[in-house]
């Protein structure tokens, strides 16, 4: 089968790439040309991630996420194309959660990438889609794997270099997606055809706490980890001159690192009706072991 591809130069279209160029052939969406859709299968990867410096152009979130999205929907729905995967994000939903975050949640995005996200999953979803042709939105929470860049690499410099924990104060447990967990499901919607269309979270099975994290980063070093359970006025007091200062740690990094947020996968693991490959420390582990001081 052909799929028409969007990202594939990014984190995840590299790997999904990679991982299954002897089932498909694939063409990489050009942005320098018009969109036409001459493919069995459109995967949207592309996007504006989140910036958790607020440095971006709020305008830019909504050009990519929402138009971009908006566009390649248009073109699918007019194409021979029978299949359409768009990748969103938890945050579409919520930034932040009390408690399991399902489907039937009710969307309420503060930040301008949670909310282009959810206007473009809202275009999608108010029209209709023709007889024939499948549609899928996921919502991936943090996503991981060889290659990764982002808090996983911070958490990893922290150990490596023998800094104690110093958050260990707060307890916590969060979701995170394997990029193999990821593109198996991928795979799944494709080949499976009783899967039907619709808004789908993807998260590994188990949520893990940050404390539980770094003792993995410390397992896969081969080396002692030290957690420190320094008051939570004082980490918040720290975090808040950050802001100011310019610091890593800043009261936003602070909360991605320490908040709840719990995604359920039980609506897609129903659908494909199969088990993940990756344990939730299976594919933290895997991930970790990619990691050495060349390539952070």
């Amino acid at each position: 089968m052909n799929i028409f591809i969007t990202g594939d130069t990014g984190f995840v279209g590299q790997y999904f790439i990679n991982h299954f160029a002897e089932n498909f052939n694939f063409v990489p969406f050009n942005r320098l040309k018009s969109i036409k859709i001459n493919e069995d299968i459109v995967i949207h990867l592309a996007g504006k991630s989140h910036d958790i410096r607020n440095a971006s152009n709020p305008l830019e979130y909504y050009s990519v996420n929402t138009e971009l999205t908006k566009n390649l929907f248009n073109a699918f729905l007019i194409s021979n194309a029978k299949i359409f995967i768009t990748l969103s994000s938890v945050k579409a939903a919520a930034d932040t959660l009390e408690t399991a975050l399902t489907e039937e949640y009710t969307p309420n995005p503060v930040t301008h990438y949670g909310k282009s996200k959810l206007f473009a999953e809202q275009y999608i979803l108010n029209k209709t889609i023709p007889e024939g042709k499948r549609v899928y939105i996921l919502r991936p929470c943090m996503i991981h794997g060889p290659g990764n860049k982002g808090n996983l690499n911070l958490l990893y410099k922290i150990v490596n270099k023998g800094f104690p924990w110093p958050l260990g104060a707060f307890e916590n447990k969060r979701s995170f997606c394997s990029i193999e967990n990821l593109c198996f499901i991928i795979n799944e919607l494709i080949n499976n055809k009783v899967i039907p269309s619709g808004v789908y979270n993807v998260a590994d099975d188990d949520p893990i706490s940050t404390n539980d994290l770094i003792k993995l980063i410390s397992l896969s070093q081969g080396k002692k980890y030290h957690i420190w359970n320094i008051p939570r006025s004082i980490i918040k007091l720290l975090s808040k001159i950050g802001d100011f200062l310019n610091l890593p740690l800043n009261t936003e990094r602070l909360n991605k690192l320490t908040e709840n947020y719990i995604v359920s996968n039980n609506k897609i693991i129903s659908a494909i009706n199969k088990p993940l490959p990756l344990s939730s420390e299976e594919g933290l582990i895997k991930t970790l072991n990619s990691f050495n001081t060349n390539t952070l």
